[in-house]
C-alpha cells in the first residue's frame, strides 16, 4: 500500500490531451454540432468546463435552511385550515396562501372576502412562528389589509412577523391583461400602503417581482430574468416617486423565479438574479443587500398523462432552487395539473424537500455552484444576456410600456414556439407523455378535478395589455390522449396499430419498440407480435387485430430484401396508412410507391404524424 503513487504523482491532464482524445471518438464529426448544447438564448452549453478562478458566492438573505412552504388552497377556508396544519405539523414552516381568483389558484384557491375568513383560514396557525406569503392576484392589497388586520387583532406585533404580502400589480397585468386604474394611482397606493405599514413597524416583504407569468408563456431563462428586473425596478421607480427613498423600498421587496427540471439553467438562473439585483442597486447608488427569493416549481412542466414522473421533475427542480439559493421553495404537488391535490400530494411535495434538507443536506453549504466551472459560465452568461433584455425593456419605457405596446409579448411567443417545436419533434421528450407512455395507467386521486378556466372578471380597465398565456409543455400530447379516450368510452376499444415486424425478435426489437412508444404517445395502441417472414401470416394478422392502420419494423438489412413485398401485402388488405419506422434514404421513392406513407423516426414532427394518424384511427 505504501507503493502506491499519490494524486500528486500524476501529471495534470490538459484541455489539449482531452481535445485531442475527443476528436479520436467524432472521427471527423463537428465538435460543435455533436458536443457544445445551446440554450433559447443562444448561450452556449460546453461538454467541459475548466475550474472557475475568483469566482465570488452568492450571500442570501438568512444563511442555513431555506423554508419549506406548503400551498393553501382549497377554496374552504376551514378545509384548507385542517390540511395546513398538517404540512406545519409535519416539516413544512411556512404556507404560500393562494386565494380564490388569483392566476396561480389553477380554479381553486382559498375564497376569503373578510377577516372572520381569514381567521377561520389560519386558526391554530401560530403567525409568529412561520413564514406567510400571500398570492392573491389582483386582490393582493385587499388580502394584504387583511391579513395585517389579523395579525393586530390576534395581538402580534408586525415587526415580530416573517410576512411577505406579495402585492404584485405588474405580474397581474401580465397574466390576467388589466390594471382597474391608472399606474399613477398604483403607485399612489402602493406609497400610501408602504408608509402605514412602516408607521405599524412592519419588517416584511410588501411588494413582489416574480417570473411565473413569463415563465408559463415559454420565456427562456435570461427573459424570465429580465421581466423580474424590470418589474423590481418599476416598484422602485412608483415608491421613489412618493416620497420613499430608494434604501427604504427595495427591503419591501421580494423576487420569485421559477425552478424546473433542467437543472443547470436552474441553478444558474437563481444565481444570476442576486447578482443581476447587486448591479441593479449599485446603479441606484445603494450599497447591495441580499435579496428574498422565493422559488416554486414549474406550472409549465407538470403533466396530467403519467402524473408520478413529476415527482421526478420537481425532486430536480427542487434540487437546483435549494443549491442556486432560494431562501423558500414551494413545491406544486404532483397531481396540480389533474385537480386539487389531496393529503398523500401534499405530503410528497413537502417530503421531496425535507429529504434534500434532512438526508442530503443541502443546506450546509452557503452556494455549492461556487468555483464550478460550468455554473459559473453559465450564471455569467445568463447574467449578460438577461441585462441586454432587461435594457431592451427599458429603452422601451419599462416593463408596462413594453406590454402596453405589445413588444414584450412576441418576443417570448418567439420562444414559446421554438420549445413547442422540440416537444413536437420531442427533441426535449416529455417522460411519461410523449417519451414511454403508459395508455394503461390508472388513475389518481384528487379532492376535486380541475373545472374550466374562469374567464376573469377585469371590469372597466384604465390599462390594458396583451396577456400573456399559461401553457403547459404536454398539452398537445394530451389532447390526443383524450380524444383516445373518448374513442375507447364510446367503442370499448382503444384505436389501434398493427405493428409489422419482420424477421427475428433481435432485428424488429428496437423500432418496435420506438414505434410502441411513438404511437402510444398519441393514444394509439400497438399491436405487437413475434415477428413474420410469411406474407400470408402477416396479411392474416393484420386482418385479425383489427387495427385501421399499420406500421413495419426491423432492420436495416431486412427493409432491404422484405420492406417492399410487406408494404404491399398491406396494402392489398386495404386502404389504411401503412408506416414504417426508419428515415426516408435513398429509398424513399421504392417504399412510396410500394405502399408507404409515413416514416417514423427519431426527429420527426411526432405531434403532426400522430394527429393524422388519430383522425384516420378513429374514423
Amino acid at each position: 500500500m505504501d507503493d502506491l503513487p499519490l494524486a500528486a504523482d500524476f501529471p495534470q491532464a490538459t484541455r489539449e490531451q482531452w481535445l485531442k482524445l475527443v476528436e479520436g471518438v467524432l472521427k471527423g464529426a463537428d465538435f460543435t454540432k455533436k458536443l457544445v448544447g445551446r440554450t433559447y438564448d443562444g448561450i452556449e452549453i460546453q461538454p467541459l468546463y475548466p475550474k472557475a478562478e475568483g469566482a465570488t458566492r452568492i450571500e442570501r438573505e438568512q444563511a442555513g435552511r431555506w423554508r419549506v412552504s406548503q400551498r393553501m388552497d382549497h377554496p374552504d377556508p376551514a378545509r384548507a385550515n385542517e390540511l395546513a396544519l398538517i404540512d406545519l405539523e409535519n416539516g413544512a414552516d411556512a404556507l404560500t396562501l393562494c386565494t380564490h381568483k388569483a392566476p396561480a389558484a389553477r380554479s381553486f384557491g382559498v375564497k376569503i372576502e373578510t377577516v372572520e375568513d381569514l381567521d377561520r383560514a389560519l386558526s391554530g396557525v401560530m403567525l409568529d412562528l412561520i413564514h406567510l406569503r400571500l398570492d392573491a392576484g389582483g386582490k393582493g392589497r385587499h388580502m394584504a389589509e387583511l391579513l395585517i388586520a389579523l395579525a393586530e387583532k390576534r395581538g402580534h406585533k408586525l415587526s415580530d412577523l416573517s410576512l411577505d404580502l406579495g402585492m404584485d400589480p405588474i405580474g397581474g397585468l401580465a397574466s390576467i391583461g388589466s390594471l382597474s386604474v391608472a399606474w399613477d394611482e398604483v403607485s399612489a397606493r402602493m406609497g400610501a400602503m408602504l408608509k402605514s405599514l412602516t408607521e405599524k413597524g412592519f419588517k416584511g416583504r410588501a411588494f413582489l417581482a416574480e417570473g411565473r407569468p413569463y415563465h408559463e408563456a415559454g420565456a427562456s431563462e435570461a427573459q424570465e430574468l429580465a421581466a423580474v428586473l424590470a418589474t423590481g425596478v418599476s416598484y422602485l421607480r412608483a415608491l421613489e416617486s412618493q416620497g420613499h427613498s430608494l434604501d427604504a423600498a427595495r427591503k419591501f421587496l421580494s423576487f420569485l423565479l421559477v425552478a424546473d427540471a433542467d437543472e443547470f439553467l436552474t441553478v444558474a438562473k437563481f444565481r444570476a438574479l442576486r447578482r443581476l439585483w447587486a448591479q441593479v442597486e449599485q446603479a441606484c447608488g445603494l450599497e447591495p443587500k441580499p435579496i428574498r427569493l422565493h422559488a416554486e416549481t414549474a406550472w409549465r412542466m407538470t403533466t396530467k398523462r403519467d402524473p408520478w414522473v413529476n415527482m421526478l421533475r420537481t425532486t430536480v427542480a427542487t434540487f437546483s432552487a435549494g443549491i442556486g439559493g432560494a431562501d423558500a421553495i414551494t413545491v406544486l404537488p404532483f397531481t396540480a395539473a389533474l385537480g386539487l391535490p389531496d393529503a398523500f400530494a401534499r405530503r410528497i411535495a413537502r417530503n421531496t424537500q425535507l429529504i434534500l434538507l434532512e438526508e442530503s443536506n443541502l443546506w450546509r453549504v452557503a452556494d455549492p455552484a461556487a468555483g464550478a466551472g460550468g455554473f459559473e459560465a453559465l450564471t455569467d452568461a445568463l447574467c449578460e444576456r438577461a441585462w441586454g433584455l432587461f435594457q431592451e425593456i427599458e429603452r422601451e419605457g419599462g416593463i408596462i410600456e413594453s406590454l402596453k405596446q405589445g413588444a414584450l409579448q412576441p418576443r417570448i411567443a418567439t420562444v414559446r414556439v421554438q420549445r413547442e417545436k422540440a416537444a413536437a419533434t420531442r427533441k426535449e421528450p416529455i417522460t411519461g407523455t410523449s417519451e414511454f407512455p403508459n395508455i394503461h395507467e390508472a388513475d389518481v386521486t384528487v379532492l376535486m378535478p380541475t373545472a374550466p378556466a374562469e374567464k376573469q372578471e377585469t371590469g372597466q380597465a384604465a390599462v390594458s395589455v396583451t396577456p400573456l398565456p399559461s401553457v403547459r409543455t404536454a398539452e398537445a400530447f394530451e389532447r390526443l390522449r383524450d380524444l383516445s379516450d373518448a374513442y375507447l368510452a364510446k367503442t370499448g376499444a382503444r384505436p389501434k396499430v398493427f405493428l409489422a415486424n419482420l424477421g427475428p425478435i433481435s432485428a424488429f426489437t428496437a423500432r418496435a419498440t420506438f414505434a410502441k412508444n411513438f404511437f402510444e404517445a398519441g393514444g394509439i395502441e400497438a399491436v405487437m407480435n413475434d415477428g413474420f417472414s410469411d406474407t400470408e401470416k402477416l396479411k392474416q394478422a393484420f386482418l385479425e387485430s383489427k387495427a385501421k392502420l399499420s406500421c413495419i419494423c426491423s432492420s436495416d438489412e431486412i427493409y432491404e430484401s422484405h420492406a417492399i413485398d410487406a408494404a404491399k401485402t398491406l396494402r392489398e388488405v386495404g386502404l389504411s396508412p401503412i408506416y414504417i419506422a426508419r428515415r426516408p434514404g435513398e429509398r424513399e421513392e421504392q417504399l412510396t410507391r410500394a405502399g408507404i406513407t409515413t416514416f417514423i423516426y427519431a426527429g420527426c414532427d411526432t405531434l403532426k404524424v400522430l394527429s393524422e394518424a388519430l383522425e384516420k384511427a378513429c374514423s
